[in-house]
């Protein structure tokens, strides 16, 4: 999804996550879930999951903490985490402290966070906003990499990433 500025890219992701109720008009994921009858979480278990512009984590808890933390079930969860750290490029920092990666790396934590909980659809929102080019290069590897396992909404200004 790429706009200006105040075009409502973001608020749309809002609505879909459940953060703002709009004021007319519905909202459908798949044929028979209606968001807008949806608290927050039930949407997050549902099947929708959303990065922001700016990476949350938690900076306190090492790479892998986070990821387990975030682990849908109790079953094969060392073993999920495994393949998360190497499909988001952060293998050798799993015991890395959150708040000591780059804005780069916190981003693929994030990814990675969403990823645990598998969601069906992923609302990205700026993904590769303040990366480097060889980490803008390597989300985009990272993305295509997903294909067929779910659906992404990527809201982005950076057109050669797009």
């Amino acid at each position: 999804i790429i706009g200006p500025n105040g075009a409502g890219k973001t608020t749309m992701m809002d609505v879909v996550t459940g953060r703002t109720r709009p004021d007319a008009g519905t909202a459908f994921f798949g044929s028979t879930i209606d968001l807008l009858r949806l608290r927050e979480n039930e949407i997050a278990e549902a099947g929708i999951g959303r990065k922001f512009q700016k990476p949350t984590v938690f900076e306190q808890l090492t790479v892998f903490e986070n990821l387990e933390l975030a682990a849908k079930g109790d079953r094969g969860v060392r073993a999920a985490v495994s393949r998360t750290l190497a499909l988001v490029h952060l293998a050798a920092h799993a015991g890395r402290v959150a708040g000591l990666l780059s804005h780069g790396q916190k981003q693929w934590l994030e990814i990675g966070i969403l990823l645990m909980q598998d969601p069906k659809l992923l609302l990205l929102d700026e993904p590769v906003a303040g990366m480097t080019d060889e980490e803008t290069e390597r989300t985009a590897e990272l993305f295509l990499s997903l294909e067929g396992a779910r659906s992404l909404v990527v809201v982005e200004h950076d057109m050669g990433f797009i």
